[in-house]
């Protein structure tokens, strides 16, 4: 019993002696916490944009107390969302969750790391005011100390309120009331239910869930918060299914800002880097890539429905304007998906060159019959030809040969990562669950003009602090993906795109422009029409549309051409930029012309080959043809056929308009020339009666002499007094079964 005691209070002075050491390290580590009641109510930040000039654009004045809302005033129904999606324990606890904390931090401890929090309202409310996003011990530390504070001092209600003015839903938006106005243009007091949960879905990813930007991805989180609402008994059953069945439906209002769609834009990217929206208590210095003379043109085009232009700078990543009616959000692409998707995968591979023939026909892919825009096959058609013109046809068939897994490597390798139900033909016409944004689309198309290389576009340069700290820069290092030779040939067929294909509306300038249309529709209209077009200084690209899919007669190449041609006139005003690189990684080599055209067969020209039998083609390096074609060093010809008339002996040669022979006649052993000359279709002959035997000898004659093939032996003739005759068979020996007659 003795023993027992002894070591009982062995464990009580230890498990005192770890709790003090724990509450001292507490204690220390969080000396420095101090609860500021200002930083609750929001202080009021600013935020200074400048241009890429070093021109201030705005002094955004984040102002969070003049849109505050009052817990009493707001629907039951928008309250308990919050409390069904973010914190269901809320109005139970004393700020922190301790069953929750106990299952992150086993989670943490099973992955390694700081994966999972278990934050409550009232911590989320301490960490966005007061504290970092480090997740560190040191921090976590401070935000307990700091919510039990919170929880003393203040009443659930009035920490609930607090939470609600302060947190940030995206696109600029702090508090409940500016995200109201913002998304659905009306006061947080008026929100209805679907809003309400769309609303709350926004905190998880404000700029992964914007109904403006994602509105599939905002849908299903919406109806994520409607269940979690309907689990918590805030809804019932049948309010849920009728409410998850309502589409989104938002009213965005119009950004007072000077350049409010890229200022929006610069605050959407400021989310994807990771930046601490509520670390601004000081304000900061934003520097973007904005050209405000570009965007200011832009913006004053007369646009026939809804519209988005972007343009960005090759050579640094940067946007140099921007604007968009739908705030950036994804479309189906059309056929601006074919170069990417498909032709430059398929080059690549070595799969196919420019001039590469296929057979545009009615073709059947289980079941999946795609159509060209006019309706009509055009037969053998150049891949040069599919792109200028935008075949639909041709581009199923090269990616049906090159496999989607293929075209699947290049994709990825550009951070486009495709659903399983994406991996079909119809990817070659640009058939997407979601699509992609207009920069998203300008984003792929850089990486030709910027030989094979991916760098996503950035609105913003650098963010420097108050004190002059830089706490961020764009240092985004590109991604390598097709070859400069794979680029050179797009390049080339691009530009003849805009010379004489579908994007011909962009011709004449006097530099080259590269571009694809692509339109997106059916007999009853369309919906979505691009232009994307680069030089070798920027990308352009031009959408427009109906933000609500309504049908109309907009065109890639009418339309949106139209557009990108006064932008290019306007941005080129005073400059000309260097042309594009069409030669670098390519080989250009002589192939045989008429077995091209005649035979679809590629094959390099030989010595002695005619000037108007050689064709000039540009192939990807290490993708050049290796048989060459003897037809001239070595002529050859199917034998010719022979036929007698009216006592004349007719030797009917085959064609071939590059060739000359010599036709030589046999009787007796005494041999002539009858012919020795161009060709010509029928060789006659009228000699006496007898046994005749005829050989030809085609040849091909230029400067460097005269080069024969071999010797053809025509079957011989038996012409007779009454001109009656036969060819006489001429028995073959090698058949003849000596040891068993």
């Amino acid at each position: 019993m003795v023993k027992f005691l002894k070591i009982l209070t062995v464990i009580i002075l230890s498990c005192a002696i770890i709790f003090l050491a724990l509450f001292l390290t507490y204690t220390l580590i969080t000396k420095d916490a101090v609860l500021d009641a200002a930083k609750l109510v929001g202080a009021g930040q600013n935020v200074i944009i400048y241009d890429d000039d070093g021109n201030e654009v705005t002094n955004a004045s984040l102002d969070i107390k003049s849109k505050s809302v009052k817990l009493e005033d707001l629907n039951p129904l928008t309250v308990n969302a919050f409390i069904a999606s973010e914190d269901r324990a809320f109005y139970k606890h004393n700020g922190l969750n301790y069953k929750r904390m106990l299952k992150a931090l086993y989670k943490n401890i099973v992955a390694g790391s700081f994966k999972e929090g278990a934050s409550t309202i009232s911590q989320q409310l301490i960490k966005n005011t007061h504290l970092s996003n480090d997740k560190t011990i040191k921090r976590k530390l401070n935000e307990i100390k700091l919510t039990l504070k919170l929880e003393k001092q203040y009443s659930k209600d009035e920490i609930l309120e607090m939470y609600l003015n302060t947190i940030y839903f995206g696109h600029s938006c702090y508090g409940l009331q500016s995200a109201a106005q913002f998304y659905f243009n009306k006061k947080a007091e008026n929100l209805n239910l679907e809003e309400s949960a769309t609303i709350v879905g926004l905190l998880t990813s404000p700029n992964n869930y914007s109904p403006f930007k994602n509105p599939e991805k905002s849908l299903l989180r919406r109806n994520t918060v409607l269940k979690s609402m309907k689990d918590c008994g805030f809804i019932d059953e049948a309010l849920y299914n009728e409410t998850i069945n309502k589409p989104v439906v938002t009213q965005r209002t119009a950004n007072g800002n000077k350049f409010g769609d890229y200022l929006s834009a610069v605050f959407d990217e400021m989310e994807e880097i990771d930046f601490n929206f509520y670390a601004l208590t000081n304000g900061c210095i934003v520097k973007t890539y904005l050209d405000s003379s570009a965007q200011m043109f832009i913006e004053n085009l007369d646009y026939p429905c809804d519209n988005s232009v972007i343009i960005t700078d090759n050579a640094t990543g940067g946007v140099k304007a921007f604007k968009s009616t739908i705030n950036g959000a994804k479309r189906q692409i059309g056929s601006t998906a074919k170069p990417l998707f498909v032709y430059a995968p398929a080059i690549e591979e070595k799969l196919v060159s420019p001039f590469t023939r296929i057979l545009d026909e009615k073709i059947n892919f289980n079941g999946y019959s795609p159509e060209n825009f006019d309706k009509k096959y055009h037969g053998y058609t150049t891949v040069a030809d599919c792109v200028k013109y935008s075949y639909n046809i041709p581009a199923v068939k090269t990616l049906n040969a090159l496999t989607v897994d293929k075209a699947e490597k290049y994709l990825n390798a550009m951070n486009l990562k495709l659903d399983d139900e994406e991996k079909n033909l119809s990817l070659s016409l640009g058939g997407m669950k979601y699509g992609l944004s207009l920069k998203e689309l300008a984003d792929r198309y850089s990486v030709f003009p910027n030989g094979g290389n991916y760098r996503p576009a950035k609105f913003i340069k650098e963010i420097v602090n108050r004190e002059g700290e830089t706490v961020y820069k764009n240092e985004t290092e590109p991604n390598h993906v097709f070859s400069s030779g794979t680029c050179s040939l797009i390049n080339e067929m691009l530009i003849e795109t805009s010379k004489s294909g579908t994007a011909k509306k962009l011709k004449g300038f006097n530099f080259d422009v590269a571009s694809k249309t692509g339109t997106c529709g059916n007999e009853d209209g369309n919906t979505d029409a691009y232009a994307v077009s680069y030089t070798s200084e920027n990308c352009f690209a031009v959408w427009l549309g109906n933000k609500d899919n309504k049908r109309s007669n907009i065109t890639g190449g009418n339309d949106c051409c139209t557009i990108m041609k006064n932008t290019l006139l306007n941005y080129y005003a005073d400059r000309t930029p260097q042309n594009l690189e069409t030669h670098e990684g390519t080989v250009t080599v002589e192939i045989d012309r008429d077995e091209y055209n005649e035979n679809n067969r590629v094959v390099l020209c030989d010595e002695q080959c005619p000037a108007l039998n050689k064709l000039r083609v540009k192939v990807l390096k290490g993708n050049a043809p290796k048989e060459v074609s003897d037809k001239f060093s070595s002529p050859f010809i199917t034998a010719p056929s022979v036929t007698i008339k009216n006592g004349t002996i007719n030797i009917e040669l085959c064609h071939a308009k590059y060739y000359s022979y010599i036709v030589k006649r046999t009787k007796n052993g005494k041999t002539d020339i009858i012919y020795d000359g161009k060709w010509q279709q029928c060789i006659s002959d009228s000699p006496i009666e007898g046994y005749y035997t005829y050989t030809i000898i085609p040849y091909f004659e230029n400067t460097n002499g005269k080069f024969f093939g071999n010797e053809i032996n025509l079957p011989s003739v038996n012409l007779s007094k009454n001109n009656q005759s036969q060819q006489i068979k001429i028995p073959d020996i090698a058949q003849k079964d000596w040891y068993n007659q």
